[in-house]
């Protein structure tokens, strides 16, 4: 069997648009950036900026302390991509995490952790030794809100990434039509 020169480029156009469509496909949103970052150390902190890669809608965000002291202020702000939470009082120093959990533009939930660090202040105030045992009581009712470890997010966060299909079985059966069809023109019977 002889194999045409547009047999060919059928083949590879065919392969570069599957390729080229299903890829995108595949992703699914995620955090672009956070405020404070992933490990970051910050003096102070008045909010917390969690930016995504689409439109999200639904936000849950927690800032949790020692002890699992709980720190947000209201509910989180969503303006398209960006969800903003309000952080109550003055953070005294320590490690700190961010738990959040958003629905994305296409409906699968996305969620994490962000640790960061607030550096100690050089004296302590009174205030804040004050405002800590007040948070704590009722930090125990929000904390368990969440019912959320991080074990269970990256479990969570596993088991959504195999829910698609593999990008290597996308490739394989495009390149598979890609030849077959070159294969169609190229056995196809030639008028006289």
């Amino acid at each position: 069997m002889k194999s045409s020169p547009l047999a060919a480029l059928t083949a590879i156009l065919a392969a570069l648009f599957v390729l080229g469509t299903a890829t995108p496909a595949l992703a699914h949103d995620s955090l672009k950036s956070s405020d404070p970052a992933k490990g970051a150390e910050v003096e102070a902190l008045d909010e917390v900026r969690l930016e995504f890669t689409a439109k999200v809608r639904m936000p849950f965000v927690i800032v949790r302390g020692a002890g699992e002291a709980v720190f947000q202020e209201g509910k989180p702000e969503v303006d398209g991509a960006v969800v903003r939470q309000a952080v109550k009082g003055p953070l005294p120093g320590g490690k700190y995490t961010i738990a959040y959990r958003v629905v994305s533009s296409d409906g699968h939930p996305i969620e994490g952790e962000i640790p960061f660090t607030v550096k100690a202040a050089a004296a302590p105030s009174p205030s804040a030794s004050a405002t800590d045992p007040a948070s704590a009581a009722p930090a125990t009712a929000a904390s368990s809100a969440p019912a959320a470890t991080p074990a269970a997010a990256e479990a969570d966060q596993a088991s959504a990434a195999r829910v698609g299909f593999p990008t290597w079985l996308i490739i394989g059966i495009g390149a598979l039509v890609g030849i077959g069809i070159g294969f169609l023109f190229s056995a196809r019977k030639k008028k006289p």
